[in-house]
């Protein structure tokens, strides 16, 4: 992030900076004036919401914003599922999306792959025939907690 960047926040709301969470009680605006990883409560998912395979590699990455200690382990299990990701595609535009995020993630740029991830889900459902799970689909993570 070259310049700083404005976030407004409601109460009780979180955000994850760094691997720290920090919820604030009352409406508020913060400015980050320097580059840091960070995760609005919002685009926070929890490990039983990783019902398809691009929602499975977005908690994968989601896993090495929030966790710090856990990114190592998160980060080989992206490398062990982006290429079996690649090769169950069949759409372009997502193999092609994956191999930037791919690049984004080797930059550690992980929220703009996170935000590419998100930015797939409509042609991952069209690929998945409009069904938004997929029955058995095992889970990326075993973290007991919730985020």
């Amino acid at each position: 992030m070259t310049n700083t960047l404005k976030i407004s926040l409601k109460p009780n709301e979180k955000i994850y900076i760094n691997g720290a969470v920090i919820r604030v009680d009352r409406k508020v605006a913060i400015e980050l004036m320097n580059d840091v990883q960070f995760l609005l409560e919002s685009h926070v998912i929890q490990a039983d919401e990783a019902s398809t395979p691009l929602k499975q590699l977005y908690f994968i990455l989601q896993v090495m914003l929030m966790n710090p200690q856990a990114a190592s382990e998160a980060r080989d299990m992206f490398r062990r599922s982006l290429p079996m990701l690649l090769a169950s595609f069949e759409d372009e535009r997502i193999c092609s999306a994956l191999k930037q995020i791919d690049r984004m993630v080797g930059e550690d740029h992980i929220y703009e792959a996170l935000k590419a991830i998100r930015a797939l889900y409509p042609l991952e459902r069209r690929a998945l025939g409009g069904n938004d799970d997929v029955a058995g689909a095992p889970r990326p993570l075993a973290v007991g907690a919730r985020y």
